[in-house]
């Protein structure tokens, strides 16, 4: 079999469509003539004629076009309400995986827990909706709303990320501020051309405190980070 052909048949068994870490994991590559299996990967789902792109790290088999958007709910005429929620569950999915991946308790707030990162409910892939009692009530209770966060072997959070697909930036940035007394790393997720508004928004004199703490990172960078996360899980496991 070539190997586009693999790719084809791991996509066919998962439902016509895969990210690019899932294929990292479940094509077999053991027999590629190639130092650089992974970077073939890539490179093949680029080829028009058998694949498409849905979103950042994304990928599904032309022939199953419209079975794939229609189980997505994708369409030319969906509302801005609805692209917002299929992206921002599918990138909550990918910073979770992501966490899960580096060791990190991964929890999501109780509000996402159905929503759906693919096919999947995210409280089936997150370790944890039910957030640690890490501190006091009320600053508890403003951690809990926060789309993504990592706990560490101790039950401390470690980072917290805000994916902000067309939502005020602003508002995840008074979460972090409420939170900065934790030794904790703050991001916003968001697609590049919105990196200008976070930048200005952050610079405001009311966010001086954690100016240096908060980072922005854009949807592909979240995409590749997810992509790399799997193989080094994957080459960490065959070591």
């Amino acid at each position: 079999m070539k190997q586009y052909e693999q790719v084809i048949d791991v996509m066919k068994n998962n439902g016509g469509y895969a990210t690019l870490g899932f294929l990292n994991h479940s094509v077999n590559v053991s027999n590629w003539k190639t130092k650089t299996p992974y970077a073939s990967i890539r490179r093949i789902v680029q080829d028009e004629k058998f694949f498409f792109k849905i979103k950042p790290g994304l990928w599904a088999l032309k022939e199953f076009e419209n079975t794939v958007l229609k189980k997505f709910k994708i369409k030319e005429n969906n509302t801005a309400e609805e692209k917002n929620i299929f992206s921002h569950s599918y990138y909550q999915g990918l910073i979770v995986e992501i966490g899960k991946t580096k060791g990190y308790l991964t929890y999501i707030p109780p509000q996402d827990k159905n929503k759906l990162f693919l096919e999947k409910p995210l409280h089936n892939i997150a370790n944890t909706t039910e957030i640690f009692n890490f501190s006091y009530n009320e600053t508890v209770k403003r951690a809990k709303s926060i789309d993504v966060i990592w706990f560490n072997d101790r039950n401390m959070p470690f980072s917290f990320f805000e994916v902000e697909h067309t939502t005020d930036i602003q508002n995840s940035l008074l979460k972090f501020d409420d939170l900065q007394d934790f030794y904790t790393d703050f991001y916003i997720v968001s697609s590049i051309n919105r990196k200008k508004e976070f930048e200005n928004k952050l610079n405001r004199n009311a966010f001086k405190n954690i100016k240096k703490r908060v980072k922005f990172i854009n949807y592909e960078f979240i995409s590749k980070l997810h992509t790399k996360s799997v193989e080094l899980q994957k080459v960490g496991d065959l070591l």
